[in-house]
């Protein structure tokens, strides 16, 4: 007998990473524009010069935050076409925030037998019916037939018996002092039986290509007769936090201050769909980053911190010492506009966060959840706004990112939103994309959804 998801498998022989990710591409429409498809290429962001006389600080040079993540988007590209790394085979209870890399085909029809949908009575012709002594239950097998005239007890889930007219509820029947059955509504053929292959038959197309695992869809899959289904793995993340002034417990005490990343980013980057292989935390030691850096085998490399230009800031040096690619270095987005990406190897980068709570969730979804997502062939999420209830005030130049809680038909935005700070974002829903400026109490503002609010996958932290 064929394993249980070797179906999916052989499918998918001909499909790598990059040709999962097209199809996702086509299939929801939603990803952001690639700054090549204007001619531009990654060095001549890097090197973008806003003019001067939009902007009273000449030497700014950050990347304006949408072209930001269109360009983490083309990163994911570029490694994931240089990766060209292969499907692989994911038990159930490893495959929830995995994207499919074949489709889902049912193995079985689904229900496989006609079955009760109901507890009552199977029913063969018209009442009164003559009970039988034995019930039939789920799990059993084939009952006899029923006989006309004749009916048996059955539970939900159960085989329904050849020749059955109805299954008729227990609410909805009654006996007479010599044990017939009647009914107490009409009965219709077929009622409450569900057929076999109602909902599927075997070879039908469950789910197609560049779905993502839902817990439905993992109950749908086993359901459907799989053990395993085939995805695109996960990509390897690995955090290094930096800096000498990190305690990981107790109390912040003599200019020490408690490490709030190191806890935070590991189950945000599972949640993204990525496979977090280390958490390290090395020293204002530009020699240990660099080695740290160099020896990382991870698809994403994420720093916390020194990516300033700082006397203990050391990522800049590092990555210039390496030959890295700044694809960007700066993003006009507050908080956390000293974020970068660097492209290290062919099929490996590395996002700079900054040190400040918020900045680093900034830059996070700003670089690598774009980043992660294609990556992992993850679907785009649908873009949204909602009117804010209060206005918010902006940067002159820069786009906010502003924790925000929905409520009802509006989104709310929340003190405490400032760098440093996670109150804010502890309680949010959403971040609230508010242009330079501002916006003001009613305008139609765009959501960033955080993973566990978006009603997917941000709930896969382990």
């Amino acid at each position: 007998m064929t394993p249980h998801g070797a179906r999916a498998g052989e499918d998918a022989e001909d499909l790598d990473v990059e040709e999962v990710l097209a199809l996702v591409k086509n299939s929801n429409g939603h990803h952001l524009p690639d700054p090549a498809a204007r001619g531009e290429t990654d060095s001549a962001r890097t090197s973008h010069q806003p003019d001067p006389s939009a902007r009273p600080d000449a030497r700014h040079r950050a990347t304006p935050w949408p072209e930001a993540r269109a360009l983490a988007e083309r990163a994911g590209r570029n490694a994931t076409r240089a990766a060209r790394r292969a499907p692989v085979s994911a038990p159930l209870d490893t495959a929830l925030g995995l994207t499919l890399a074949a489709p889902l085909d049912a193995l079985t029809d689904l229900p496989s037998f006609d079955t009760s949908a109901m507890d009552g009575w199977a029913v063969c012709g018209p009442a009164p019916w003559r009970v039988r002594d034995e019930g039939v239950l789920a799990g059993h097998a084939a009952p006899a037939p029923l006989t006309d005239g004749e009916a048996v007890r059955i539970a939900t889930g159960a085989r329904i018996p050849p020749d059955t007219t109805a299954v008729l509820r227990s609410e909805h029947g009654r006996t007479d002092d010599k044990g017939r059955l009647y009914a107490t509504r009409d009965v219709v053929p077929g009622q409450d039986i569900r057929p076999r292959g109602q909902e599927c038959r075997t070879g039908d197309q469950l789910l197609a290509v560049g779905t993502l695992v839902t817990p439905a869809v993992l109950g749908l899959a086993a359901a459907a007769g799989y053990d395993t289904v085939t995805a695109v793995p996960r990509a390897r993340a690995e955090v290094l936090v930096l800096g000498d002034e990190l305690l990981t417990q107790g109390l912040p005490h003599d200019g020490l201050i408690r490490d709030a990343l190191g806890p935070m980013l590991p189950p945000w980057l599972r949640a993204l769909g990525a496979e977090v292989t280390a958490v390290r935390r090395i020293r204002d030691d530009a020699d240990a980053l660099h080695k740290a850096i160099t020896t990382s085998d991870a698809d994403v490399i994420l720093t916390t911190g020194g990516t300033a230009a700082g006397p203990v800031d050391h990522v800049h040096p590092t990555l210039r010492r390496i030959g890295a690619e700044l694809l960007v270095d700066g993003v006009e987005v507050r908080p956390g506009h000293p974020m970068l990406l660097a492209r290290t190897t062919e099929t490996q980068h590395l996002v700079g966060l900054p040190g400040n709570p918020l900045a680093a969730v900034s830059a996070l979804l700003t670089l690598a959840e774009p980043l992660l997502r294609i990556l992992t062939a993850r679907p785009a999420p649908e873009p949204y706004t909602m009117p804010l209830r209060d206005g918010v005030h902006g940067h002159p130049h820069d786009t906010r990112l502003v924790p925000v809680v929905l409520r009802g038909d509006e989104a709310v935005p929340l003190h405490y939103n400032g760098p440093a700070m996670l109150r804010g974002i502890a309680a949010a829903d959403a971040l609230a994309v508010v242009p330079p400026g501002g916006a003001r109490a009613g305008q139609e503002t765009e959501l960033l959804d955080l993973p566990w609010a978006s009603g997917g996958i941000g709930v896969c932290f382990t």
